[in-house]
């Protein structure tokens, strides 16, 4: 598989655009910022009262409503919540979208999933930074970049002096990807390999298995402290060993106890029962169902926040005891604090 970086891309052509983006959340403000900053013409787009607006004009941006950010838009980048580009597509943006305007994604929910269905004279591609929009930032910021995915849905410009993909790239090597390096996916292979690997490993998978954890701590009769230290604390320290070089790297580091009980007791808990979960899970977003169930929960509320499935899980894990706790240590490190990825008053 090819890797992209910086001397394949030319920055020239997204600088020669006019880009929208639909959005100023965590991938948003990342993706206006960057682009910004790397000499791009960038508008963004909301909707009257956002309390996103004044967070964008503070940081120096273009703001205008959805409608009339896209008038003009050579690209428009919908960075909106999955749950609402539908809605936002619909009404704003494809009745105000130029001919031959480039739709762009972050992420192919909408698309693979046939939710919007955009017009054969309107390119549609996808620049996907793999990692939260405030790690895309705060990297940039620093020099360096997120590895990135690239996607052509459709090329409808594929006669011009510049392809659907050509733009893709000057569009990550402008939000710092190509520092990293980009590969070329599918939208579907994008859509249904994120959504695995948020819910099986790194959202659904790892905050279940350490409130599992600390929950067997607790009720064996350890303190909470050394319980919270233990099975969430460190987490940090081990995956950003594993990030750096591998799993190996991290055996390497780690204390020969440590990695012995790593291959005795992994399996237990990843049993072959898990794989076939796992297995499930796939299923469940291959055929559709996992992104008709989110959209059906989401659309008993529309208010932004999620539905009542959401909500509800969302309250019981803050109220969980491992929340508590971490609260009340992480308030004592004072260098967290000063190292914050997420700042909600400004990003």
């Amino acid at each position: 598989m090819k890797i992209y970086y910086e001397d394949d891309a030319n920055l020239e052509i997204i600088q020669g655009m006019n880009v929208s983006i639909i959005g100023y959340g965590s991938q948003g403000h990342a993706h206006a910022n960057n682009l910004h900053e790397s000499g791009v013409n960038v508008t963004v787009g909301l909707r009257e009262g956002s309390s996103s607006w004044t967070k964008a004009e503070e940081a120096g941006l273009k703001v205008n409503t959805v409608s009339e950010s896209v008038k003009d838009a050579d690209l428009v980048m919908i960075l909106a919540p999955d749950e609402f580009q539908k809605s936002i597509y619909e009404t704003e943006i494809k009745p105000n979208l130029k001919k031959q305007a480039i739709l762009a994604f972050a992420h192919g929910f909408n698309i693979h999933f046939k939710k919007i269905v955009p017009d054969q004279t309107n390119s549609v591609i996808m620049i996907a930074p793999k990692g939260p929009g405030h790690t895309v930032r705060s990297t940039y910021s620093q020099g360096g970049g997120v590895p990135s995915l690239i996607a052509i849905f459709h090329d409808a410009n594929s006669n011009d002096s510049h392809s659907a993909r050509d733009i893709a790239l000057s569009y990550a090597k402008a939000n710092g990807g190509t520092r990293a390096g980009v590969l070329e996916t599918t939208f579907k292979e994008e859509t249904e390999t994120d959504l695995f690997g948020e819910q099986a490993v790194l959202c659904g998978g790892i905050t279940a298995l350490i409130k599992a954890g600390y929950e067997t701590l607790v009720e064996a009769g350890y303190s909470p402290e050394m319980a919270y230290f233990e099975c969430l604390h460190e987490t940090k320290l081990i995956t950003d060993l594993i990030q750096e070089g591998g799993i190996a790297n991290m055996h390497y580091s780690i204390s020969n106890t440590a990695e012995y009980g790593d291959y005795l007791s992994g399996p237990k808990v990843i049993t072959s029962e898990t794989k076939v979960a796992m297995k499930e899970i796939l299923e469940n977003i291959q055929s559709g169902n996992f992104a008709n169930e989110f959209l059906d929960d989401c659309r008993q509320s529309n208010d932004g926040s999620g539905g009542p499935f959401m909500k509800s899980n969302r309250e019981a894990t803050k109220l969980h005891p491992i929340e508590t706790v971490g609260n009340e240590l992480r308030s004592k490190m004072k260098f967290l604090n000063s190292q914050k990825l997420v700042d909600k008053e400004i990003n």
